[in-house]
This record gives C-alpha cells, structure tokens and sequence, in this order.
C-alpha cells in the first residue's frame, strides 16, 4: 500500500497542455515569456501553480529538464510554469546582473500574476537549482502573499560567502569562467518563432546593452552592501514560506543548507546528497532519489494544506559517503542515508586533533611547523563546483598536491568515524609577507597509499577579522585566525588515516595573491576539531525510485566530447586546458536546434604568481532551418602585484554573417586579494 507522502502519480499525457508563449506583463509594459504545463481539469477545479525563473532559455537551453519536471508536476495536479527572466530567451527588455532589484521585482509580479489566473487557486511554490535556487530563496525573503513554498537546490544564502566569486574572501577562477558563461548564455538571441520578424532589432539592442558581469564582481572584492543585497542570511526572518533545502556534497553549495536549518524562523528541512550540481533525480554521482515525489510532499503538505507528513520529517537528511579510490569521474558514490531530528544536532561530538611535527594527534609539538608551496599547488582538486560542465571534474588523488605542501596524518583508525558538519582549523601564524592566504584540505590516506579528498576550508588572511574589511599582516607578527572548512558527510573507515594539508596556494581553484606567501604555525596555538557523528541503531531514510522519463525527445546532432591537456611550456610555466564540446542536437518540440564550445586554459609558473592567467572561450549556435546564429565570447585576465587586467570580447553572426561585435579592456585595482 502507497503511503500517503508518495501517493500514486499518472502517466497519462492528455492530462494537461502546453501553452508557449504565454506573456506576463510587467508594470512598464515590459512582457516576460512563459511555459506553462497546464492540467487540463484546471479549468473547472485550479490548482496550485510551481514555478521556475531562469535566464536559461525555456525553448532550448533547460528545455530537457523543464520536460521532465514540470510536465510531472501538470500530470500530478500542479501547473508547472517556466518563466525566462527579463533579457533572456524571448522575454523583452534587458539584464543587469545576477539577482538585481529589478529580477526580483519581476519575479515577485510573476507570482501575483499566477496566483490571478482563473485555473490557479491561488497558491504558488518556488523550484529551482542554482540560480533558480538563488532567486527563489530570494523571492521567498520578499514574501509575497502567494508564495508559500519554495524547493531550492544548490543554492546560498550568502552570495559572497559561498557563491560562484569568492571564497574564503579569495577570488576563485570562477568568477571569471561564469562570466565569460553568461556573456555567451545572454547573447544568445530570441526565436523568431516566438517574437516575430522583430527578432533581429531585438537581438541587436540586446547586445548593445550586453554587460561584462565579471566588471561587476571584481570591482566589489570584500563583501560590501552589494553582496549583502540578496543574502538572505542578513534577515532569516523575512522568510515565511516553507523551504526545503537541497544539496549535494560534490557541489560547491553544500554549506547553505545547513546554515538554512540554523537560521530560518519559517518550516524548513534539509536534505543532502552525494551528488554533483544536478536534480536529484538526475544526478551524478549516484544513487539517485526519487525527488519530484518529496517535491510533491512538501507543495501537496504547504499549496494544498494536505497532512501528509511532511512536518514530521526529519530535520536533515544527509548521505555519509564511504571511501572509495579517487577518480575524475565518479559514477556512483557508496555510502548511506541517516537522519538527524534537528540541526545543529546535540549529539555531534567534537574530535580534536593537536598539530606537531609528527602528525595529528593528542599532544601538540613544540617546534613551529612551515607551510607554504608552488602556485601550482592544487592541480589534483576538483572543479570549484563539478557538474557544470562535466562529468570528469571530480577531485583526483590528492598525493602529488599532499607531497608539495605540508601534511599531517593521525595514526590509522582503530574504528570507523562518521564525519557530519563543518571542521574547524584554529590556528597561530607567522607570515613573510603582509597578504595571501591558506588552504586547509581534509583527505582520507587509504592503505593502498592513496589520497582521497574530503573537504577543505581556504581564508584569505587579509580577511581574518572579517569579509568587510581588508587588513593587511605585518610579516613577523603572529595573528590567530579561524578556519571553517565545509560541510561533508563521510566514513573513515578503521586502518585509514585522517590526512591534514595545508598550502598558501591553490591554482587553479583560486587566483594567487600577489606575492609568494609562507607560514610558521605555533602548534602549541592550533587545533584541528572534526565534528563526528556516533554509531547509532536506527532506520536509514527511505526515497522512492528516480523520475527520469522526459516527455519530449532530441535529435542529436553532434555527440559531445571533452579533454584534459596539460603541459609544461618552454620556460617552465604549467598549462592546463581543459576543452569541452557540448554537441549539438535538435529539440523536437521546438525545432531549436543548439551547440556548444568549450575552450579553457589556466598558465602559471611555479615560482611566479604574477604569471597567472586564465583565458575563456565560449562559442553557441542557436538556429531552426535557414535561421541560424552564432555567438563566440573570450574573456582573458591577467595580473600584477596591483591590479587586474581584463580583456574581452564578443563577437555574433547571423546566418554567418558579423553581427554586432563587443569589446572591453580593463584595469581593476587589487584589494587585498
């Protein structure tokens, strides 16, 4: 028998339609287009509306996974809505940056226009996976009076904290390879199909407007008013919706959903995977859950006021990986699901590990410890945030990164732990130079020797009394700093060790400060505390199997391909580049026909941080028959001990022909970064 949380779905397609496009107005006459899968029986009895606000193009660019999710939704009582933000896809106007005022106030007259409609009853929720996870939970602190749920996954409640920019307040490679992604994303232009024979004068001022986000982000280095815009940890109080919070530990968003748990007056509950930056019912690695069935929970229990237990849930649900052999691509991770009533749980014990020349243990030595590195340090880590591009962006073994910097192990286990929560590094150092900053990994040394990554912690030291403020070091002087690394669920199983390593450099993860920087740590100031799960007795957290049936189909045009080269350039620099051909292929519900290019390349010396540079490459076709476009983008920046220089361009084609090109030169002061 069916419990009442996962109650029987249909399969049946009559069951709703399609409307494309439907247009929302907006108070300045701007219209915004939407895709709405609609139950048919709507009509006479409305249903609760879910929607998914993106700048990702419905008819293309999330049209597999809009499919597959909202045509769920319309066949088990809900009406899916699709919604391109403002500058984006076909909807009019034009985009400023990443979750403005303006998106904001877009979206929240989204909601009030869906909780209008004749075939709505009045209720609305919020999904979506990064940005739509972003703008969700964002949405959620405005509370408009219809919204009243909203799942968010992948996602941040702190944009400067734990976004695609910085990290530790160090500038992450990122921040540039996302804006050379949203430079191609955004020049993409409309259908013609949809807007009319205006498409092209569309596309044209479209362009013209056509921002470099990463001037944006870099003019803005510590985490001033405009990060905190947007965060909603500044005020947890503001949201009155119920969240349920969605993570997965190969992403790079794992943090937020237990700072949700903590924070958020409002029901919340979290849940988190082994998975990369996906749906979990798609998601790499596996298992897979079937999450559009906990979605319905959650908006049947909050859009239809329906007891089905979803109150009753456990706070947490997380997923403690078990050790396995380091790979690049990681198909299915081994583990198992627990679950804690609460969150900050009571009964998480604190591990503390003293630091000395021998190792992690219970006596701290006396003699100071050095740490320090290449600027290639690092070339073993996995992406910043694995699944965007991917799937070979997983951390490798850690040994040739664990040999070049400085590494402490414990003595093999005498019993498995389970690792649940965030790590602290609490720490007194001595630094050479006034800026940089340090890494802390966590890795699991195997027996058969080798290396596999847990998590890590990085804290720009100019940083250390704050994000706000950069505060340069006196060289010589000790500073005491402390050091979160992030959250992660994993077994250490008896006979392996727990592997400390720690560098001042992290390339090509994070961009080098401006000058090489080494540490003494006074071990008799330090500590290591890992928070540590008990052994319990108790029921694993059950899911039902993964919804992964799209309702349309794609032609493939072009397979896709990736690979990974690296070499030593004539004068000792390392270059890494990294190629990714997305394919092509032909949506058949749209006849969209898209394609993407990947180009990526990282150069730095080993002895030279001012020699970092990373160059960008982004090339899109968009097209239907005789119409078809192409846009190519390149973004390259470089450095000296005080600014950054930025170069880049853009460059369309309509049926082959130039279009309209865009260039920037520019030079960005260093701010303690």
């Amino acid at each position: 028998m069916r419990d009442r949380a996962h109650p029987p779905e249909t399969a049946d397609r009559d069951a709703y339609e399609v409307r494309d496009p439907e247009w929302i107005e907006m108070p300045d006459g701007t219209r915004l287009a939407a895709r709405i899968w609609l139950p048919r029986a709507a009509a006479a009895r409305p249903v609760p509306a879910i929607l998914e606000y993106l700048p990702y193009r419905r008819r293309d660019g999330t049209l597999a996974r809009d499919e597959l999710h909202h045509a769920w939704f319309a066949r088990n009582g809900y009406a899916g809505v699709r919604v391109d933000i403002r500058g984006n896809g076909d909807s009019e106007g034009f985009m400023e940056d990443e979750y403005s005022e303006e998106e904001l106030e877009d979206g929240a007259r989204v909601i009030e226009w869906l909780a209008r409609q004749p075939w709505c009853s009045g209720a609305v929720g919020m999904i979506g996976i990064s940005w739509g996870g972003f703008n969700g939970l964002q949405l959620a602190a405005r509370a408009p009076e219809a919204l009243r749920a909203a799942v968010t996954i992948c996602y941040t409640d702190d944009r400067y904290a734990d976004d695609i920019h910085y990290m530790g307040g160090c500038l992450l490679t990122e921040n540039i390879g996302w804006s050379s992604q949203m430079l191609a994303y955004s020049s993409r232009p409309p259908d013609p199909e949809v807007v009319g024979e205006d498409w092209r004068e569309m596309w044209r001022a479209r362009l013209e407007r056509q921002p470099l986000l990463l001037e944006t982000w870099l003019r803005h280095q510590r985490r001033d008013a405009y990060w905190r815009r947007g965060s909603v940890c500044e005020d947890w109080g503001a949201v009155r919706a119920a969240i349920l919070a969605v993570g997965g530990w190969a992403d790079a968003y794992s943090n937020a959903v237990p700072r949700t748990l903590a924070g958020s007056p409002a029901p919340v509950k979290g849940l988190v995977g082994p998975w990369a930056h996906k749906y979990p019912n798609v998601a790499y690695p596996e298992p897979r859950i079937g999450f559009l069935a906990e979605c319905r929970q959650w908006f049947d229990r909050w859009l239809k006021d329906i007891d089905n237990g979803a109150e009753a849930l456990p706070a947490y649900r997380a997923y403690v990986m078990d050790s396995m052999p380091p790979a690049r691509r990681i198909d299915r991770r081994p583990g198992r699901w627990v679950a804690e009533p609460e969150w900050p749980s009571p009964r998480i014990e604190r591990w503390q590990l003293a630091l000395s020349g021998d190792g992690l243990g219970a006596q701290a030595g006396s003699a100071p410890i050095a740490v320090g590195g290449p600027q290639t340090l690092g070339a073993a880590g996995q992406r910043f945030c694995p699944g965007l591009r991917d799937l070979y962006e997983m951390a490798d073994d850690q040994s040739p990164d664990d040999r070049v910097a400085t590494s402490l192990d414990t003595a093999p286990l005498e019993a498995d732990v389970d690792i649940l929560g965030a790590a602290e590094f609490r720490l007194r150092i001595t630094p050479d130079a006034p800026t940089g900053f340090v890494v802390a990994r966590l890795c699991d040394l195997r027996p058969d020797g080798s290396s596999a990554f847990i998590t890590m912690g990085v804290l720009n030291l100019t940083h250390r009394n704050g994000h706000d403020r950069a505060e340069s070091m006196t060289p010589g002087l000790p500073v005491e700093v402390t050091l979160p690394l992030n959250d992660i669920a994993y077994r250490l199983p008896a006979g392996h060790r727990l592997r400390l390593s720690l560098s001042t450099s992290y390339w090509p993860m994070l961009w080098p400060a401006a000058a090489p920087l080494s540490l003494q740590i006074d071990p008799a100031a330090s500590a290591l505390t890992v928070p540590l799960r008990p052994a319990l007795d108790e029921p694993a957290p059950a899911f039902g199997p993964p919804e992964d049936l799209r309702e349309g189909a794609a032609e493939t045009l072009r397979p896709d391909a990736s690979q990974r080269i690296e070499e030593v350039l004539a004068d000792g620099t390392r270059r890494l580049r990294i190629v990714t051909d997305g394919g092509r292929e032909r949506q058949l519900s749209t006849g969209m026909e898209s394609g993407r290019r990947i180009d990526e390349t990282w150069d730095i010396h080993p002895d030279d941080p001012l020699s970092a540079r990373m160059e960008t490459r982004w090339s899109y076709e968009i097209g239907r028959g005789d119409w078809q476009t192409r846009t190519e983008s390149r973004t390259e920046v470089t450095c000296d001990a005080t600014h950054f220089h930025i170069r880049a361009e853009l460059r369309t084609f309509d049926n082959g022909r130039p279009f309209v090109n865009r260039d920037w030169s520019l030079k960005i002061p260093r701010d303690g970064v």
